[in-house]
Formats: structure tokens, C-alpha cells, sequence
């Protein structure tokens, strides 16, 4: 795959979504145009349809796009206390699990496998994606 940009229709092919949907999600903040032709057309990094394979996958997880945005638009943080605080809580998840009754237990269930799909999708985002 070429690097070179590419237009909005293409864009949208490839990621498989719509082009008013690429629309929507630069009017969000979440995409960003890498240029303009000479015409005025909106030019895109193929890289751009990784990111909203990324965006559909958090959005499918419940998160709001204007959360989505925020994250992705925030400069580097230390991920380290993040990564301790899932753990901790993580562990008292698990705990809260262990000792629930039963009639507490499904609901549990869907959290913590909530949980484990949030971190595998986070795993999983290219550490080369462009972020705006």
C-alpha cells in the first residue's frame, strides 16, 4: 500500500464506512485532512483508515465519540499509572466477582469481559497512528 494521500471516497472505501461518515468524523476532530488539492479536494494519510477501524471498534464498546476525540487528541501522557490503576482495578473487580452472589454474577460477567475487550482493542492500536 502506497503512503501517498488519498481522497475522502477512498478513504471511506477502504475503512468501509461512508463518506459522510468520514465527514462526521472530521467534523469531530477525530480525522484530519493531510491536504487540499489544487480543486479543494480534502486529501487523507491511508494510515486515517486504521484509525477509524480504531474509532468504530471503541465506539462498538460504548464509548462516546466525543470521548473517543478527546483521547486521541490529548498529547502522550505517562502511561504508566494508568496501566497501574487498570490493574488495581482489575484486582478488585475480580475480587467484587469472587464474593457477589449470584444474582449478581452475569452482570459481572459482561463487565469484566467489557473490560478484557477495551484492553485487547487498546492492545491493539498501530503505535504508529497518526494522532492529530
Amino acid at each position: 500500500m502506497t503512503d501517498a494521500p488519498i481522497r475522502i471516497g477512498e478513504l471511506a472505501s477502504r475503512a468501509e464506512v461512508s463518506t459522510r461518515t468520514v465527514d462526521y468524523y472530521t467534523s469531530l476532530g477525530l480525522l484530519s485532512p493531510a491536504e487540499r488539492t489544487s480543486g479543494n479536494f480534502r486529501l487523507y494519510s491511508p494510515a486515517d483508515a486504521e484509525r477509524i477501524q480504531l474509532i468504530k471498534s471503541l465506539e462498538s464498546q460504548g464509548i462516546s465519540l466525543e470521548e473517543i476525540a478527546a483521547a486521541l487528541t490529548n498529547p502522550a501522557a505517562d502511561i504508566g499509572p494508568i496501566l497501574e490503576r487498570i490493574d488495581c482495578d482489575l484486582k478488585t473487580l475480580q475480587a467484587v466477582v469472587e464474593t457477589a452472589p449470584a444474582t449478581m454474577q452475569g452482570l459481572l460477567g459482561v463487565i469484566t469481559t467489557r473490560v478484557h475487550t477495551l484492553i485487547y482493542i487498546a492492545l491493539q492500536i498501530p503505535p504508529d497512528i497518526p494522532i492529530l
